[in-house]
């Protein structure tokens, strides 16, 4: 069968880490430093959400689930449609090998009591090399699409990571978590709706990006993990209306 371009679980942590970092750094920035290590992490950082973050004085405790922040942006489901669509070829390509290979075991199956030795060695033979090639080329082309799926992933969390900073500390709170992993692998047991920031950021970040929403009727496909039988789109689930005003821009 063959295997589907997934997101692998370093890809999340790699968003993860970025994430951590990024508001790290506009929290620790001096807002008088001009271009300090907020800007060396995230280029387009305001210098207000710097000072922002710096005189944050807030006592609330929220949550984002930043990997789904990202994926149901609007620029996040175009350009990760667009990475997606950009490897179809590649996916027929691996579809037609592992069909073949399919085929040639079937035949084998079949045959096998009718083939002598050397012919039955011989097909064996084709099916391990055909097999072997079709692994390669797919780990190969996985890697591929996770690398490019990271960068795309990354690009859109440095823009992101401001906007989260000033809408924590517009609205009085003094840490966010994220629960992109569900416990014990992240780091939040249970939180209620009412502290979840994810859809007042996804909202405030597509004004801010200006790029518009899919056209109507579509689907956004979910964030797919390893070993899932999804297909290779990645994008994020339809989220609820915002409970609360999007940040001011």
């Amino acid at each position: 069968m063959i295997k589907k371009f997934v997101i692998k679980k370093s890809a999340c942590v790699t968003v993860a880490v970025v994430f951590g970092l990024s508001l790290f750094a506009l929290a620790q920035a001096d807002p008088a430093a001009g271009t300090t290590a907020a800007a060396a992490t995230t280029p387009n950082a305001p210098s207000a959400a710097a000072a922002a973050a710096a005189k944050a004085t807030g006592t609330k405790v929220g949550t984002i689930n930043i990997e789904q922040a990202i994926f149901a942006s609007n620029e996040g489901r175009r350009d990760f449609d667009v990475l997606a669509k950009k490897f179809e070829p590649k996916q027929n390509e691996l579809k037609g090998s592992a069909d073949e290979i399919d085929s040639l075991k079937k035949q084998l199956n079949a045959q096998q009591d009718k083939l002598n030795e050397e012919s039955r060695d011989k097909l064996v033979k084709q099916i391990e090399a055909k097999q072997k090639s079709f692994d390669r080329s797919t780990q190969d082309a996985q890697e591929d699409f996770q690398n490019q799926q990271g960068e795309i992933g990354n690009k859109i969390l440095t823009k992101m990571a401001p906007l989260i900073v000033k809408y924590a500390s517009e609205n009085g709170y003094g840490m966010i978590l994220d629960t992109s992993q569900q416990w014990p692998r992240g780091p939040v047991i249970w939180y209620g709706p009412a502290v979840d920031i994810t859809q007042p950021i996804v909202e405030a970040f597509n004004v801010q990006s200006g790029v518009p929403a899919p056209a109507a009727g579509s689907v956004a496909p979910k964030p797919v993990r390893p070993g899932t039988s999804t297909g290779s789109k990645p994008a994020a689930p339809a989220t609820k209306p915002p409970a609360t005003t999007p940040p001011k821009q």
